[in-house]
Parts: C-alpha cells; structure tokens; sequence
C-alpha cells in the first residue's frame, strides 16, 4: 500500500482537548493527521467567554489539580500557567434556610451529620480501591454494585437527612446527573480514577484547585497553533465513517486509521460502513451526557469578599447548589459562578432565559445579599442545548452498562479506534483524562503504522 493511497495516516474526528492530544502525539511520531471538527473552534468542551478588558470567564470545563499529573505537564509545555482558585474568608451552607458561615473544607454541623458523611465516603473509597480501572466489570462484586444506582447506595447507608443531601450535592456537582442517573459502579470507579472521593469534591488539593491564566480553552487553542491550520478543518461535521481491508474514509479524507474523540453518544451518531458490532452501538445508545447549565453573575467587584465571604457556598435548597468566586487573577470585576445540574438543570432548561436569570439570581441572593439581583453582566452556557456537546461533563454511566457493553468502550472496531475523556482509565470525565485517552489511542495507531 502506498502512501499516495491516503492523504494521511489517520483523520481525528473532534478537536477537544482529546483529538488534539491525539493529533499531537502522532505528529510527534512521525505521522501525518486531520483533525476534523464540526465546530467552529477548537476545544469541544472548554470555551472561554469574554467579559470585556480583555478579561474572561469559562463558560465550559476549567479546573486543574495537583494529582491531574499529565494536564499539568501539557500546560508547562505550552507556555501556559495557573493560579489557585479563590478561597480565602468563610464559606456557606445554607440548610432550611439557615445560613452557617464556616473556614475550611468541613462546616460548622451536628457531628452526628458529619460522621455520616465521613463514614459513608470512607466506605465509598475502601469500595472503589477494589474496581479495575482498565475493566470495571471484573470488580468482584461488579454485577451487584452495577445493578443499583448510587442513590439507591445512599439511601440505604447513610442515616441522617443532611448528610445524604450533602453527598447527593456532591454527585451532583461531579457527575451533572441526580444520583439516581448513574450506576454504583461507575461513581466507585469514577472514585478510584481520581484517587478518592474528597479529591473529587475539593479545592484546595484537589480536582477544583487551579484555574488557567486567560482561561483554559488556551490549552486547546495552543496545541492546535502548534498543529498548524493545515491539519484543522473546522466546520466539518462527520456524517460518515466507511472503512475497509486497505484503509478508512472519513467523510472525504482517506487515511490508514481513524479515532473518534466524542463521547460515545455522539460517536453512536454517526453512520458507519460497515455498521458497528452490536455491543459497541448498544453501549452509544446507553451512554447519556450530564446536564449542567453554567451561569456567571458579574459585578463591579467582588463585594463578598469585603464581607469576609469566599464565594463558595452549598446549598441543598438550590436551584442552584454550588457556588464559586470565579472573578480573573486581579479580582476585577467579581464573578460569581453557579451550577444547575441534573434535575435543575432540566428543569430550569425549560424555563425562558428571563425566568432562569431570576431564578439564578433569587437564589444568590438568599445566599450573598440583595446585592447579588443586580450584576452588571450575566451570562450563561447550556452545554445540553450544544448540538456537537449534548451535555456535559461527562457522560454517565446508568445502572447495567459497564458489566454489559463496558468491554466495547475502548476496544479499536477495525481501523476505527476510540478516545475522549470518557474513554481514560485515571480521571475519567477530566480533562487529564481526556488527553490521556487521546495519547492512548494515538499509540494504539502508531503502533498499527509499524
């Protein structure tokens, strides 16, 4: 076969943070790639929103942590650089509509309530430590864990109200999904991918500690300067994918090898010659996104602040849950970030743009003060509305998938092979697994170019 065969050795179909890590590692190699995107941007799930001055807020994914070792590698080598996000002054829970201003990650609680939870999440984690994280379905009591939801879990093991609204928040603000939505098995091995439950939910040594200066779309937008234009198409949504014994065409570009850098409902999208096995379509079809609408309320400053407040608060009463002070390095203007998720985010989706804004702002205010009605900006992203996205974070796991259709999520389909963040065996969901399972895949194609 020679090379005039093929325009490239493999087309990548997605330019998030995946496709391009595959892109760059097989350019390292020696390979020749297109990176086909039906955007018109680079970075699939992180987008950056401009605030004026030059400034911005992050309208998709934008934490790092110290444990994410292969993101925070990529950032140094791409000039890039961080900065913590803000947590100084005293949080707030808000429960029954009581305010409780408190320091550090444990609030000022019954102690009954607080050793339910800490009971409950060393339980999780003693459970987690015994998933596989390259096949969840050979955990010793994977069948049993997978035909029950998280909620179900909860219910059944966690004693007191608070403390199951507490845990329930936390899913929520990891997954995007109600506890109900996904398997115990996947939040066990969600757990174990990242190194723990606490890593899950904190910020100061965990998954919300850093942000990226100028947002973290720039990780996406330098590796696709260091990719050159030549190798982007944008505006290229992929319809088809044919393959056969001497290569793959996708759409019009004819390669050796391809890989499929979306999660896997939008990879089941896609119309394939021939047809996928049935376990690889089952699992598509099984395999829904998070829902989240990310809404920032902007503000001359960050008037919490000078009341000693940090901008984080939790809330079980919501609609919106969880809060952060997501103002730029300098501090100006003040942002205040608020999550609907799962059911508040369906929910709130289908209410007007107008009555979301009041509702989000209703909510701020019992938790920050009449000041908070009043942003001078206001902005939010519906990642479920995005028809290259469907929802966000990640996708979600519900109760039979991994034991059934698990096998087939990283398994190659011929010369078709599989990356995105949903894919990664070590922070699943994140972007450090997203560029891990972008290099994975790029290898398992390197190694087939051999």
């Amino acid at each position: 076969m020679s090379t005039a065969d093929h325009d490239v050795d493999c087309a990548i179909v997605g330019a998030g943070l995946s496709g391009l890590a595959a892109a760059r590692a097989l350019v390292a190699a020696g390979r020749t790639v297109v990176v086909l995107e039906a955007r018109d941007r680079v970075g699939g799930r992180v987008l950056n929103a401009d605030i004026g001055d030059g400034k911005i807020v992050e309208a998709g994914g934008q934490w790092v942590g110290p444990t994410q070792h292969r993101v925070m590698a990529l950032i140094r080598e791409l000039g890039l650089a961080t900065f913590p996000t803000y947590g100084a002054g005293d949080n707030l829970l808000e429960d029954r509509g009581r305010l409780r201003r408190y320091r550090g990650p444990i609030p000022r609680i019954n102690p009954v309530v607080l050793a339910d939870v800490a009971q409950a999440q060393a339980r999780l984690d003693r459970m987690a430590r015994q998933v596989p994280l390259d096949e969840p379905w050979r955990a010793p009591r994977a069948r049993e864990w997978d035909q029950q939801t998280a909620w179900t879990w909860l219910a059944r093991n966690v004693r007191t109200r608070l403390a199951r609204e507490l845990l329930q928040i936390g899913i929520e603000a990891v997954w995007a999904a109600h506890p109900g939505d996904l398997s115990l098995l996947h939040l066990l091995f969600y757990i174990h991918s990242a190194g723990g439950f606490d890593t899950l939910i904190s910020t100061d040594g965990g998954a919300q500690q850093d942000r990226v200066v100028g947002g973290s779309q720039r990780i996406a937008l330098a590796m696709a300067a260091e990719l050159g234009e030549e190798r982007i198409r944008l505006r290229t949504p992929v319809r088809t994918i044919a393959q056969d014994a001497g290569g793959v065409t996708v759409e019009d570009v004819r390669a050796r090898h391809a890989i499929v850098a979306l999660p896997p409902t939008l990879a089941g999208r896609i119309s394939y010659d021939p047809p996928l096995p049935g376990l690889r379509d089952g699992l598509t079809q099984r395999v829904p996104q998070g829902s989240v609408i990310k809404c920032h309320a902007i503000y001359d400053e960050p008037f919490w602040r000078a009341e000693g407040l940090s901008g984080q608060a939790t809330s079980p009463a919501g609609p919106v849950k969880v809060t952060f002070d997501n103002s730029p390095p300098d501090g100006r203007p003040g942002v205040l970030l608020g999550f609907l998720e799962g059911d508040q985010a369906r929910e709130l989706g289908t209410l007007s743009p107008e009555r979301r804004r009041a509702e989000v702002l209703s909510c701020l205010a019992r938790l920050f003060g009449r000041r908070a009605l009043a942003p001078v900006d206001y902005l939010e992203q519906d990642w479920s509305q995005e028809p290259y996205t469907r929802g966000c974070y990640a996708g979600v796991f519900p109760p039979g998938v991994w034991t059934r259709y698990g096998r087939a999520l990283r398994a190659p389909q011929g010369r078709v092979h599989w990356a995105g963040t949903e894919t990664a065996t070590v922070w699943n969901g994140y972007f450090d697994g997203a560029i891990t399972a972008g290099e994975r895949a790029a290898g398992e194609v390197d190694r087939a170019l051999a």
